[in-house]
Parts: structure tokens; C-alpha cells; sequence
């Protein structure tokens, strides 16, 4: 469930007209709903809440999905940890109010300068994802006299997620190690008194709508957990990841979280391990809408119609990048008989397209649309291709609004640049 609605054929994020806020802050514009970021973190809650064997997980969302400071700030004040794969994300997530002692490191890639910062403020667990890694780990958090908490990455073998571009848990993916090199870099890293070993974690893609792999994913951990234990290893924290798909309105509902929440209960049965999951896109997905106006419609002599919006691949990269599905409704109520349309960009790209041969209520220029499912990985994902400014994005919370980061100006992106010395001294003469 989300909290945009149409009342009398007008689109509204609760309490507030979606037409109000295009028409006072300009398209594209991102709008997020308070009331949805709240109510779908707490059914992962709720959830969790119910199973004892989790042991009061800790859900950590996942920063890379929506990183605005107000969207991260609404979910701390829920009770929310941060999932992060930066340093600039761990950033985020401490300045939004979530404590560090709350915050996974994760990413495969990590400099030393961001080791460094993560123990310097002292995250919760940084997850290695290699050999190479972990020995970098080690000479930092000696460098540092401290020593972090560390959990190692698994690579189960278990790919899944709604494309192949987002599927993390293959053999072939970059991610993580496979289990028996976890193994054998578990007892080293146990054995190394610059870091405290904790636990295992592992994270097999997104979007994922079928709980069969992440089920095989997680009794493949239990497993590993189980023999670490026979080895005389202490294993007491098992990080199960994200991926959960959410809802994108052109097929059938994925699983509800509390059928994850369940089935990683009985995985971990027993164990008396502290969990944590990393939910992203099933929080924020449908927590979010991206507005964009009707510059033209180009009608061709084949019949063919092409609906060219103000918002491009630049502010909206999915349907690009992964052939994504994003609901399009209007603003307002439109009447007569619905057309096919190619929904398009004014980026030069081809691959500017959001949607081919679309069936929508006849539109015409200056009309507003809303690209549903907008509020995981769009805004963070968006970029000043084509010299164009990123789309501000809006908060709401129920009859309030703001505005949370606002349009750049051209002369705010000029000013960015610098001309090198040899060529100001040109200009000046």
C-alpha cells in the first residue's frame, strides 16, 4: 500500500495535490510520502517483532536505494540502522541521526580511506568481501589501535533478483567469496587480534520475487554458521541481506515482508544469533513519484506517437538501464478514448525512453504525469547529463510539504567547473 490516491480523478500524495506541488516547485520533481516510508518499514518491523528466533533484528535500510537526508532521518526516527556501501553513505547516515553502532559497511570495493573512517566512528560490523580486503582491514585497525567488528560475505551460488544486472549472488558475480574460501578466511580472521570476528552475511540481488532462493541463501548460512561452530569458531551474528522486490504495478505482487521475516526465522531456528536485514527498495519504492510535464506530442504519419516529457534517463535511469516498468499515470482526470504512446525524454539518447506503445487517456502539452515506484534508486541513481540541473525532491507529511533538496541552477553547475590557469589568463587579456 502507498499514499497516493486520485480524489475526483486528481492525483494526490496524501493530503497534498500532486498538481500543487509541480506546478510551485517545476518538473521533474521527486515526491516522497512520510506516511509511506513509515508504514513500510514498520511492517518489516511488525514482523520481525514476531519471530523470537530473530532476536529483535536489526533492519538496516539500505542507503544506496533512496539517500536523501529527510528520507533517511524518517526511517532513524522509526527505529531504522543504515545499510551503507560508502563512505559518503556512512556520512548520510550519521548526519540523518542514525547511531554508527546501527550502521553495516558493505560494497566491494572499499579504499583504505574509508576503512579508516568506518572504524574510525566506530560502525557496527564491516562486511569483507576478500581476501585482499580483510588484510587491509587488519593493517588499518592496527594503524588505529582499535578492532572492528567484522562479518564475512558469502557467496552462496544463489543468484536471483528482476534483472541479470542486479543479481549479486551468482558464481560469476563480484561479490562476496564463495563458502569454502569464507571458511578458511573466517579462521584467519578469528585468529587475528587486530579484528573481532562476528559473523557471516550474504545479499543475492534485487528486486527478487520469489522466496525460494533467499531461503536456499539463508539455510546455506546456517549451515556455514553450524560448522564454524564444530571448528570451535564463534559465530553469533548473521547478516541475511535485502532484495525483497516491491510492487512496480505490471505483474503479480511479490511476496509480503512478513513471508521473508518468516521464512528467515526458521532458517535461523535455534542458532541464537543476532539478525539483521537490509531492506531498500521494498521501504522506499512505492513511497515515491517522480512528476513530469507534457512538452509535446509528436504524431507521425504511421500513427506512431511519441509523448515527449520535461524529465529524461537523466532524472529516471531504470527503464534505461534495466528495461524497468514504471506505472504512468496523470495529474488530473483526463476523458475520451486512451492512446498508445511512446513515452520519451528530451535526452539524446535513443535509450531516452521510458515506455514503448503505452496505452494512456489522451494527452496533450503542458499535461502532468507521475512515474509511480520512483522512490528507490531514481533520484540517487540521477545525473547532470546534458548539462541538465537533477530534479528537486519534496517530502510530505500528511497537509505539510518541503521541499528536501532543491534544483541546482545552470549557474550552480558553471560554477562547479574551473578553467585552468593557462586559459583564464587568455580570457582576462
Amino acid at each position: 500500500m502507498n499514499h497516493f490516491e486520485a480524489r475526483n480523478g486528481d492525483l494526490y500524495c496524501e493530503d497534498v495535490a500532486l498538481e500543487e506541488i509541480a506546478r510551485r516547485v517545476g518538473t521533474p520533481v521527486y515526491v516522497y510520502s512520510t506516511a509511506t516510508l513509515e508504514r513500510h518499514y514498520l511492517a518489516v518491523a511488525d514482523a520481525v517483532s514476531g519471530e523470537p528466533a530473530l532476536n529483535g533484528a536489526l533492519i538496516a535500510f539500505a542507503v544506496k536505494a533512496n539517500s536523501n537526508l529527510a528520507v533517511l532521518a524518517t526511517l532513524a526516527r522509526c527505529g531504522a540502522g543504515a545499510d551503507t556501501v560508502s563512505e559518503g553513505e556512512i556520512r548520510r547516515a550519521l548526519a540523518a541521526g542514525i547511531p554508527a553502532d546501527r550502521v553495516i559497511f558493505s560494497g566491494v570495493g572499499k579504499s583504505e580511506a574509508e576503512i579508516t573512517f568506518a572504524i574510525s566512528r566506530g560502525v557496527r560490523q564491516i562486511n569483507v568481501e576478500s581476501a585482499p580486503e580483510l588484510h587491509l582491514i587488519s593493517r588499518v585497525a592496527q594503524a588505529l589501535g582499535r578492532r572492528p567488528d567484522i562479518a564475512i560475505r558469502v557467496n552462496p551460488d544463489i543468484g536471483a533478483g528482476g534483472h541479470a544486472k542486479i543479481t549479486t549472488g551468482a558464481r560469476e558475480s563480484k561479490f562476496g567469496v564463495s563458502l569454502r574460501e569464507a571458511a578458511r578466511l573466517y579462521a584467519e580472521a578469528a585468529a587475528d587480534p587486530n579484528l573481532r570476528m562476528r559473523g557471516l552475511a550474504c545479499h543475492i540481488g534485487s528486486q527478487i520475487t520469489n522466496l525460494t532462493p533467499l531461503g536456499a541463501a539463508y539455510h546455506r548460512l546456517a549451515d556455514l554458521t553450524r560448522d564454524l561452530r564444530a571448528g570451535g569458531l564463534c559465530v553469533d551474528r548473521l547478516d541475511l541481506g535485502g532484495g525483497l522486490g516491491a510492487p512496480y504495478f505490471n505483474s503479480p505482487d511479490p511476496p509480503e515482508p512478513a513471508e521473508l521475516v518468516k521464512l528467515a526465522a526458521a532458517a535461523v531456528a535455534g542458532l541464537d544469533v543476532e539478525v539483521a536485514f537490509e531492506p531498500g527498495r521494498v521501504i522506499a519504492a512505492n513511497a515515491g513519484v517522480l512528476l513530469a510535464t507534457t512538452l509535446h506530442v509528436n504524431a507521425r504519419p504511421d500513427g506512431r506517437r511519441f509523448m515527449v516529457l520535461d524529465a529524461g534517463m537523466n532524472d529516471l535511469m531504470r527503464p534505461a538501464l534495466y528495461d524497468s516498468f514504471h506505472d504512468i499515470r496523470p495529474l488530473a482526470p483526463r476523458s475520451g478514448r486512451a492512446v498508445s504512446y511512446d513515452v520519451v525524454g528530451p535526452v539524446c539518447e535513443t535509450t531516452d525512453t521510458f515506455a514503448r506503445a503505452r496505452t494512456l487517456p489522451p494527452l496533450q502539452a503542458g499535461d502532468r504525469v507521475a512515474f509511480m515506484t520512483a522512490g528507490a534508486y531514481g533520484a540517487v541513481m540521477a545525473s547532470e547529463y546534458n548539462s541538465r540541473p537533477l530534479a528537486p525532491e519534496v517530502l510530505v507529511r500528511g497537509s505539510e510539504w518541503a521541499v528536501i533538496r532543491p534544483r541546482p541552477s545552470h549557474d550552480d553547475l558553471l560554477a562547479r567547473d574551473r578553467l585552468p590557469p593557462w586559459m583564464a589568463k587568455a580570457g582576462s587579456g
